[in-house]
């Protein structure tokens, strides 16, 4: 079945990374859902974005740290268009904070956006994908959550992001004999104005081996090879998405 064909859920697809990887798959025909927490206005604004791409698409307001609104956003889907085929898992807090200034709700709050959220949203998609016998959960790390990165000020993020690699290697092995891969992409930091990986290229970042920024555009190529027929003898890697940068 080609992409043209499939069907993708994009949590926290309304913006940012989201957005362009939901975008990204629209322009090979993928009829996308995006899940987005509160921000109707930035989720009618991609949504017109997709439409542009010709795609059938709709917005559905989902938390994605409550289990039920996970489910329910997995159902919603599975009634419009009758099947799951990707899960591309985005959604992830941020904070910079020593740990010595970190509350426990704040350490709680991160883990479970970056942790948590995933955990649910792939429960709730397993017995979609199992039933088809054909599956991708593509999962959002952070650049060097593979070899469980240390930094200051990010202790809860990057422990997140690091048991997001584990939790995704495990899943992986459990979900081959039902035809579902588990993938994570670890992007390094992308740049809030939404470049085009065209206006990255006439840029220059000196972090970067390649010598320019990255872009939402990058991670979402990633995106469509992992989600692709061709990649279903790929599971449980973890790709950085980088140009290079923290080899």
């Amino acid at each position: 079945m080609p992409l043209s064909e499939r069907i993708a859920l994009v949590t926290g697809g309304s913006r940012g990374i989201g957005k362009g990887i939901a975008l990204g798959l629209a322009s090979e025909g993928v009829r996308i859902a995006i899940s987005y927490r509160s921000n109707k206005g930035a989720a009618q604004s991609a949504l017109r974005q997709l439409q542009e791409r010709g795609v059938e698409c709709f917005a559905v307001e989902a938390d994605s740290e409550d289990p039920g609104k996970v489910q329910f956003l997995v159902d919603k889907v599975v009634e419009r268009f009758g099947r799951l085929d990707i899960l591309v898992n985005n959604v992830g807090e941020f904070n910079w904070k020593p740990v010595a200034e970190t509350s426990v709700a704040e350490w709680k709050g991160v883990i479970a956006s970056n942790l948590f959220s995933v955990f649910y949203a792939c429960k709730a998609v397993l017995p979609v994908m199992r039933r088809q016998h054909w599956g991708r959960i593509i999962n959002l790390g952070a650049l060097g959550a593979e070899r469980s990165f240390g930094q200051g000020t990010i202790s809860a993020y990057a422990a997140a992001k690091a048991a997001v690699v584990s939790f995704s290697r495990s899943l992986a092995i459990e979900e081959a004999k039902h035809g579902v891969t588990v993938n994570v992409i670890n992007p390094s930091n992308i740049d809030e104005r939404e470049l085009t990986a065209d206006e990255a290229r006439r840029m220059h970042d000196s972090r970067s081996p390649i010598g320019r920024p990255p872009s939402a555009e990058d991670v979402s190529t990633a995106v469509k090879f992992f989600a692709s027929d061709g990649a279903d003898f790929i599971t449980g890697q973890a790709l950085n998405v980088s140009g290079g940068w923290m080899l």
